[in-house]
């Protein structure tokens, strides 16, 4: 396998079906002219388009039908997909994500699920996007399924959304949470006309779980749980007793997509910037200088069995690329923002088949302690990975932080 700083300035052409390198086009033969002519540089080969050539991967490795069930994860991996179809314009992007949702959205708009956590809500984004490209009513009304659902969803006393209706996670708010719902939720409202509410709730609940989940090194504890009665739960404080690096990120990416979304007088902005920029400071303490990623349990990387994980790494790369971008947050988050690009892509490479491979991806994770988060899995080409890497490789790709 080689890695990818070995492939860097390869040319590389992808299908669904094989994966080969393109050839190096045959120079022409010089004139006289050009043979007395000064000598000029040759101009660098552009990068790989790292965002297709995930895709076609991943397209190679699926179908539509085999990716998986209605799921945040693959939900997740396909609004990646989405992002590079709206640069691309490549409808076998668009295409596929259609045939997914497809599978549970029938021709009158309903969908067969109960929405009661809020997990299986991230994947409702995929709705709003269908209706906007394809106008089919049908996926308005499956979205209007979710949207109805939150008028009755549990919450904590102070407005919360709980992580899930069951007994197991009652009065508990996990950061991953606010990812699942939150960007959901302003989209639903922006393509239809339901802005009132959706911006005020995404705003209300990013603000009430950062409340509770941020400490003083800025990084947020992972969950918190209102009943205290959890057993990772602090007796005094509810919280969780680590920083799990998938939780921030959900965050972290969250908070710039409704801080894109809401406008510029909603009442909750000051605080939401407030949160973000001291989760910024929290990030750039913790970036391990010699990867530029950040560790599994963020806060403790000294310790030998911790590690650098991919997506959250992806995240923050993203959300703070962007916050630098929109000015969010001060210009230099910038550069920390392109030391973890270049960490993720250490950590792509491309196999014999072709076919890139992401490594070093967290698998899905509960709330816990520490030797529980580094003991979990370290996979190649989980989705939490890919669409994290989708959504910041469209970001990063071409530098445009300004």
């Amino acid at each position: 396998m080689k890695r990818l700083r070995a492939v860097a300035l390869a040319a590389v052409a992808l299908t669904t079906a094989a994966l080969a390198v393109l050839p190096t086009a045959a120079a022409p033969p010089a004139t006289a002219a050009a043979r007395s002519a000064p000598a000029v540089a040759p101009r660098p080969a552009a990068a790989p388009d790292w965002s297709t050539a995930v895709v076609d991967s991943t397209m190679a490795r699926y179908t539509p039908a085999t990716i998986g069930g209605w799921s945040y994860p693959v939900g997740l991996y396909l609004y990646g997909q989405y992002l590079t179809y709206r640069r691309t314009h490549d409808p076998r992007y668009l295409t596929y994500i259609k045939s997914y949702v497809d599978r549970f959205v029938t021709s009158d708009g309903s969908i067969g699920q109960s929405f009661n956590s809020l997990d299986s809500m991230q994947a409702g984004r995929l709705l709003v996007i269908l209706h906007h490209e394809t106008g089919q009513d049908r996926y308005r009304k499956a979205a209007r399924k979710i949207r109805d659902r939150l008028d009755g969803y549990p919450r904590t006393a102070d407005g919360g959304f709980w992580h899930a209706d069951t007994s197991s996670r009652a009065h508990q708010l996990w950061a991953d949470g606010v990812y699942m719902v939150n960007p959901f939720l302003v989209e639903y409202g922006r393509e239809f006309g339901d802005r009132a509410y959706t911006d005020d709730e995404a705003a209300r609940q990013l603000a009430v779980y950062g409340g509770h989940l941020q400490v003083a090194n800025g990084l947020l504890r992972h969950a918190y749980d209102e009943s205290r009665s959890a057993s990772w739960a602090d007796p005094q404080t509810g919280l969780a007793p680590e920083h799990w690096c998938r939780a921030v990120g959900w965050y972290a990416m969250a908070v710039v997509d409704v801080l894109d979304a809401v406008p510029a007088d909603q009442p909750r902005r000051p605080r939401l910037l407030e949160i973000f920029r001291k989760l910024a400071a929290g990030l750039e303490k913790y970036q391990d200088p010699a990867t530029g990623r950040w560790f599994q349990v963020i806060d403790k990387g000294g310790r030998g069995d911790d590690w650098t994980e991919t997506s959250c790494s992806s995240m923050f790369a993203y959300a703070l690329s962007r916050g630098a971008q929109q000015h969010y947050l001060d210009p230099h988050y910038a550069d920390v923002a392109r030391r973890a690009y270049q960490g993720v892509l250490a950590e792509l490479s491309v196999g014999t088949d072709g076919r890139t491979d992401l490594a070093d991806i967290s698998v899905g994770t509960n709330v816990g302690d520490y030797a529980y988060y580094v003991a979990r899995t370290r996979a190649v080409n989980d989705f939490h990975g890919l669409g994290a890497f989708l959504i910041m490789n469209e970001q990063l790709r071409g530098d445009r932080v300004s």
